[in-house]
């Protein structure tokens, strides 16, 4: 088989046909061909996510999914959905800890990357696969993950200039790609609030994300259940960039190599908020993943871990620190629990 172009290639030559593009493209293309035929988790690869750092994290995503099932009065039949699940390991450990208390939902996975679904398959053999959300079956509650799935979604951004707001695009100059301000007027998509924002003011949204929380919402809605979403984001409004990029491990340039790099951006909570209470589910609140996990108990799961295999206490320790430290993912990494509209209150809101 060919081996692809580079995507540089492929934009340097639209971009010198067709003028900039926009971020929001540039972003899109530059991760579904990153994600497409490639493992980029764990050490050998780009970035690690908190279930790959320890069982501990699935387990309590599990504790936390059964403990609110139970409290709904366990209905039956009821769908696990997860987006965007990586290798599996956050489904196989949370279905573990949630098999212990008699729930045995069926299993389904948002799932874009054929190498990641190989993976996925290896882990929860019982998985059903899906391309989005509407592939997941109406017909029961739905018990819903989403772990650093969000912040993966392209973004849009608007910038103040002189002239007015206009949309940020991807240009090529100098032999590099670069950030240009388009020629398009955009006050209309701002918000009355920023209207007189200084100039260099930037406002980043997320279409997609947003798309994905109207259609769970709606759901959820409708159908019942409850949902988990865990990204590193902002829980008040705010502006400025937040676009990076990450290549083993290392934080990037995102324009130097399209395709080649995990191109993320910091996931705006507040929005989600708005639009899950606009199509009728609960709002459970945002915390900070530190504050969630400690309300599960993971201080007390750490203990009885290293208790049953003293020679691996310290890594244990090290990774509940990790998880929930505030200079590391504690602070940083937000929690959201949004559920059906007559479904109880999930732990640690």
């Amino acid at each position: 088989m060919p081996e692809a172009e580079p995507l540089s290639a492929v934009f340097q030559r639209l971009i010198a046909t067709y003028g900039p593009i926009s971020l929001l493209h540039y972003m899109g293309e530059s991760n579904a061909r990153y994600y497409a035929d490639k493992d980029p988790l764990g050490t050998a690869g780009d970035f690690i996510t908190a279930p790959e750092i320890s069982q501990m994290f699935g387990e309590l995503v599990g504790l936390w999914l059964a403990d609110i099932w139970m409290r709904a009065g366990s209905p039956a039949p009821v769908h696990y959905v997860e987006m965007g699940p990586g290798r599996g390991t956050l489904a196989r450990d949370a279905l573990r800890t949630m098999k212990r208390v008699g729930l045995e939902p069926q299993v389904h996975f948002v799932e874009g990357s054929q190498a990641l679904r190989a993976l996925q398959a290896e882990a929860v053999p019982q998985a059903q696969w899906h391309h989005d959300l509407g592939g997941v079956p109406s017909d029961a509650p739905l018990l819903l993950v989403g772990n650093e799935f969000l912040d993966a979604l392209p973004v849009r951004q608007l910038v103040k200039t002189a002239a007015g707001w206009r949309e940020r695009m991807v240009g090529w100059a100098e032999d590099r790609f670069r950030p240009v301000a388009g020629d398009k007027p955009m006050d209309a998509a701002v918000p009355e609030s920023l209207k007189d924002a200084p100039e260099s003011t930037l406002l980043e949204t997320c279409p997609g994300a947003a798309a994905v929380m109207h259609e769970l919402s709606r759901r959820l809605a409708a159908q019942g259940g409850a949902a988990l979403l865990i990204d590193y984001g902002y829980a008040e409004p705010q502006t400025g960039s937040t676009l990076q990029a990450l290549r083993a491990h290392t934080k990037v340039d995102p324009f130097a190599m399209p395709g080649e790099a995990d191109l993320t951006c910091l996931v705006d909570f507040a929005i989600l908020a708005e639009i899950a209470q606009s199509e009728g589910a609960r709002w459970q609140g945002t915390v900070t993943q530190g504050a969630f996990l400690r309300a599960l108990g993971i201080e007390m799961r750490a203990a009885k871990l290293a208790a049953a295999a003293p020679d691996h206490a310290d890594a244990v320790q090290r990774a509940m620190d990790r998880l929930i430290g505030d200079d590391q993912m504690g602070t940083l990494f937000k929690v959201m629990g949004v559920a059906g509209p007559n479904w109880p209150q999930g732990a640690g809101f």
